[in-house]
């Protein structure tokens, strides 16, 4: 079959969408990325990667989101795909209708985490139902990672219970491996004693990733326990739309100094994790969130805020704890009992391991994908 992969930035493309390209090359399906023109494009073709580059909107503008409707419904009847599979708000909005007005056989639509939300004003959160609701009568079949993300597609009559499928998230076992990974090499790297105890957060630098609290959370330890050092590392990509956090980093830098470490992005991110005690994610809104996940298979206890998605991975007082959206007071606290005791998290750290490696092995959850793909294509006389 010829499939079409359909995200909105080479960042998604990138970093989350390659295992799910190999499985099914694997297949000998062909398969053909899309995404907007970005930095990471040049070096996924020097991979091997079939990639092509439509400007695609990512905010709500009605002509930006034309300009990209259009250029995607000439391409798609121009390469005659089998399958389109989108990803990401409104790449996979736009492309479900592309694709439709196309005639592509197969569509199918991958919830990554629905932009809809149960913090979000009433007549907003409405309006997102309303637009997911629509692309619903376009979609063959849905994959949604997290299993309140079903039920919610179902209870919102977004697509029928036969048309959705949860296949979780899963990271690549091998790299995430503890017993590989020198957390001493990173710390020295980034001039953090060995001794000291780390707080770490890894993701993009928006608001809504709950930087600020993590921040706020971090100065209110600090002034308790001087030997705590807080790693955060991502950035804020171009292509952001969501609100930054520069303010609230310089307050926070110009009170703890040194003891705030922000390297950047990075691509060692099971070393970065090695050199954490407690990973931290107190996100507004998530889907199935990666970053958990390669914390756990790192045998990091997880401070999460209880979402969805967070919580499917998270079990209290097991594998990590949760503490409510957009609390900094509860976060600290939170934090400073990890801090107090380092045999609770090592201990909740390895329960979090054996957790990972039963639930969430990403060869797992792309041979599902594939296989149901397979399945409904062989049911419609593709294969």
């Amino acid at each position: 079959m010829k499939v079409c992969q359909l995200c909105a930035v080479d960042f998604t493309l990138r970093n989350f969408l390659l295992p799910l390209i190999d499985g099914m090359r694997k297949e000998g399906w062909a398969v053909t990325a899309v995404c907007s023109e970005g930095p990471f494009v040049d070096g996924l073709r020097r991979s091997g990667y079939a990639i092509d580059t439509i400007p695609i909107a990512r905010s709500m503008n009605p002509w930006s989101a034309l300009r990209s409707t259009i250029a995607l419904i000439r391409y798609f009847r121009r390469e005659r795909f089998d399958v389109v599979h989108v990803h990401t708000p409104v790449a996979a909005l736009l492309g479900r209708i592309a694709a439709r007005i196309a005639g592509v056989p197969l569509i199918v639509y991958t919830a990554h985490g629905f932009y809809f939300h149960d913090e979000m004003h009433r007549a907003k959160r409405s309006f997102f139902v309303a637009l997911e609701r629509l692309a619903g009568k376009l979609t063959d079949l849905m994959f949604s990672q997290s299993a309140e993300d079903a039920a919610d597609a179902v209870q919102e009559d977004i697509v029928s219970s036969d048309r959705v499928l949860v296949i979780g998230n899963g990271v690549e076992v091998a790299r995430f491996n503890p017993g590989l990974a020198d957390s001493k090499v990173v710390r020295r790297s980034l001039g953090i004693a060995d001794d000291a105890f780390v707080i770490g957060m890894i993701g993009r630098q928006v608001r809504e990733k709950g930087v600020a609290e993590f921040l706020q959370a971090a100065r209110i330890v600090a002034e308790k326990y001087p030997e705590v050092i807080f790693l955060l590392v991502g950035e804020r990509l171009a292509s952001d739309h969501a609100a930054g956090i520069e303010a609230e980093f310089a307050a926070a830098k110009a009170i703890l100094g040194e003891r705030l470490v922000a390297p950047g992005l990075r691509s060692d991110i099971p070393e970065c994790l090695a050199a954490m005690d407690l990973f931290c994610l107190p996100s507004w809104r998530e889907g199935m969130p990666r970053t958990i996940i390669e914390a756990m298979m790192m045998c990091k206890p997880v401070l999460a805020t209880n979402i969805r998605g967070a919580r499917e991975e998270v079990v209290p007082e097991l594998t990590g704890l949760l503490v409510p959206t957009r609390s900094p007071g509860e976060l600290a606290a939170a934090m400073s009992r990890f801090v107090s005791n380092v045999e609770f998290g090592r201990r909740l750290g390895a329960a979090g391991r054996e957790r990972a490696l039963l639930l969430y092995d990403e060869r797992k959850v792309v041979a599902l994908q594939v296989e149901r793909i397979r399945q409904v294509a062989i049911l419609r006389g593709m294969l």
